[in-house]
């Protein structure tokens, strides 16, 4: 019974604690009391209450659209909440509006409720050529404070309905989102992000529209709810943030006029296919031979075997033709690098395109969406969704996607910008697909130190290491653009060392290994017949990456990964193992990634081993919390593994 009593107290407790905050845009003094959020320690503000309407208004078919947001400010950093801004668009014909603006501030003096209203002349506006930015600072505001606002806009505007953010950069209590779509608008809707909605409810409201005897239609009447919101907070290992934040967006597919007729807005991929196909900077584009006959050398076009001829080919355009830095998917002309020897990504590749299609390959455009713009959408065609192209093709029954926009991606490798899960492969012949953008290869860095006594009574010796893949590209780039700064990077990387010299053994600028060696000096010195010394001369992470108390979107490197770090001691008869760290054996979830670490003494030689596996690319938000401890047992053993040597 006292157990039974316990339980029942600790659940009201829990209520209790869960209604101090009021879900309404009515302000109680719980409301301002309350000055914690017990889910997010670190939150400077929570959204108690927020609220949208969107309905198209019966008399000028014009869609409105209402706002209202209830906030309490926590903190000093959450003041910025006080500050609200509304865009309007505009176009030559028409612009939206807006009315009704409201908004108050409450606070809590001697123990009683103090209101103070947003006035007129608080309220501004800044005029763009494109749109209007409104803007209200909320008055008298401070920490403990409880804000609310509302407002009402009107857009002439409806091929994208009015979307809804249900997250934000701080958490949400509550999140309602209603709308109203007369039957004569379809529009496709999506659900973005990984939270699901806590509710969603779905009626008719007939006639909603009546327009006499030019028509009526009926209304889709949807509420869609989400509770107890996380908020976004950026962190490492991701791409734009629009891919997670949690949404609702529209398309408009069909518009259904009174007299019948019927406007198809959103076309099918057979219908873009076409398209696209006939476009000037596209598909008219592509197989245009007789414009660069001539330009490969004798020495290429006489290669016979075609893997070696395709590199050799993608080597000339890397050598001759200089990427402007710009994408511009939508502004291609061949013509124009062939003559400038300059251009945007989507001219170079469609170069390279030509060039390979003169030479025998089969060679497909693919259109995607790099990692800073946001995962296009499959659901239906957005080609707008797109700004980037790249090429595949299929040497011996290997598919090798191409880019040859930089000058230090070896054969087959893609830009990092561009590993953002998949683009639309464009098949003239047949019709295009979505294709997968993967990286079947494991990037790694290899570090390699092999140390003896030396005449000063010092640890010396040499680091090799051996970088592969993506981690290798900022290298070569900073190197070849500056070796001496590129040598004193090196130098100061070592904290525990000193650097006697320094050689790249990398020629190349897109081999797919940098390697390179240093001579290295330990600075520890013994104390009395004992050295202590950290192994880790270098350091593969110098915190957790990971430090969020929930992430609700994916952990993106982009590649596979792994990292090893070895060290072989000679002891000859100088030196003998007194103490050396206990070995650590973890594995992520699912056999996804594992850390091996271990130190041993064998003839004569002190081993370290140290190994970090990343197997997957992109690991989905439930793996964030054993990341995290994946992670601080990495930096753990990095910063306190000791090894203590005794001089014989």
């Amino acid at each position: 019974m006292k157990n039974i009593l316990l339980l029942v107290f600790s659940l009201l407790y829990l209520n209790s604690h869960a209604q101090n905050y009021n879900i309404g845009m009515e302000v109680t003094k719980s409301d301002l009391e309350t000055n914690t959020y017990a889910k997010d320690s670190t939150a400077s503000a929570v959204v108690i209450y927020d609220y949208g309407n969107a309905y198209f208004d019966k008399q000028t078919f014009w869609l409105k659209f209402e706002k209202k947001q209830k906030i309490k400010i926590l903190t000093k950093d959450g003041l910025n909440k006080g500050e609200h801004i509304v865009r309007l668009y505009k176009s030559k014909n028409s612009k939206e509006g807006i009315s009704n603006i409201t908004a108050t501030t409450y606070n809590l003096e001697n123990g009683s409720i103090v209101k103070t209203r947003l006035s007129k002349d608080a309220i501004f506006k800044e005029e763009n050529e494109n749109y209007t930015d409104v803007k209200f600072v909320m008055p008298n505001i401070k920490v403990g404070s409880v804000v609310v606002f509302s407002y009402t806009t009107s857009s002439e505007f409806i091929r994208k309905f009015q979307p809804w953010y249900f997250q934000g950069d701080v958490p949400v209590l509550y999140s309602e989102y209603n709308t109203s779509v007369p039957g004569n608008y379809e529009y496709n809707i999506k659900l973005v992000g990984t939270i699901p909605l806590s509710s969603e409810n779905q009626e008719i409201d007939y006639n909603c529209i009546d327009l006499g005897r030019n028509g009526n239609a009926n209304c889709a009447v949807t509420q869609y709810v989400m509770r107890d919101i996380p908020a976004y907070k950026e962190e490492d290992f991701t791409t734009t943030p629009m891919n997670y934040l949690s949404r609702i967006e529209y398309e408009l597919s069909v518009v259904r006029g009174f007299d019948g007729s019927v406007d198809k807005i959103t076309k099918s991929w057979e219908d873009v296919d076409g398209e696209m196909k006939a476009d000037n900077d596209f598909g008219r584009q592509l197989g245009k031979k007789g414009l660069v006959k001539n330009i490969l050398p004798q020495s290429i076009t006489s290669i016979s075997d075609a893997l070696e001829k395709a590199k050799a080919i993608h080597q000339f355009v890397l050598d001759n033709y200089k990427w402007n830095e710009k994408y511009e998917l939508y502004d291609a002309d061949v013509k124009d690098i062939v003559k400038d020897k300059i251009g945007n990504a989507a001219e170079i590749n469609l170069l390279l395109e030509n060039l390979l299609s003169r030479e025998g390959f089969e060679v497909y455009p693919i259109l995607l969406s790099t990692r800073a713009n946001g995962l296009a959408t499959r659901v239906y065609p957005v080609i707008t969704d797109f700004n980037y192209l790249i090429l595949k093709t299929t040497i011996a029954d290997k598919d090798y996607f191409l880019d040859a926009t930089d000058p230090y991606l070896s054969f087959g490798e893609l830009p990092f910008r561009c590993l953002n899960q998949y683009g639309r492969l464009f098949d003239f012949k047949y019709a295009s697909y979505w294709e997968d953008i993967k990286v079947q290869k494991f990037s790694t860095r290899q570090y390699r130190v092999q140390l003896a006594l030396n005449e000063d009574n010092k640890l010396a010796g040499t680091v090799d290491s051996r970088i592969s893949g993506y981690p290798s590209h900022n290298k070569k780039r900073l190197y070849n653009e500056n070796p001496s700064q590129y040598t004193d990077r090196v130098k100061d990387s070592y904290k525990y060392a000193t650097v006697e010299n320094h050689e790249v053994k990398t020629s190349l600028k897109n081999d797919y290994e940098f390697k390179e060696t240093s001579q290295i000096t330990f600075e520890e010195d013994f104390v009395g017949d004992k050295i202590f010394f950290n192994p880790f001369v270098i350091k593969f992470f110098e915190d957790n990456p990971f430090k969020l108390q929930e992430r609700t979107y994916p952990i993106d490197f982009g590649y596979k990964d792994i990292y090893t770090f070895t060290m072989e001691v000679d002891l000859k008869d100088q030196l003998k193992v007194e103490e050396m760290p206990k070995p650590v054996s973890m594995a992520l979830p699912n056999k996804t990634g594992s850390l091996l670490f271990n130190v041993s003494e064998k003839n004569g030689k002190l081993a370290v081993y140290f190994k970090i596996k990343f197997d997957k690319a992109i690991y989905g938000a439930e793996y964030y919390e054993a990341l995290k401890r994946f992670m601080s047992k990495v930096i753990e053993i990095q910063n306190n593994s000791v090894v203590v040597l005794q001089k014989l």
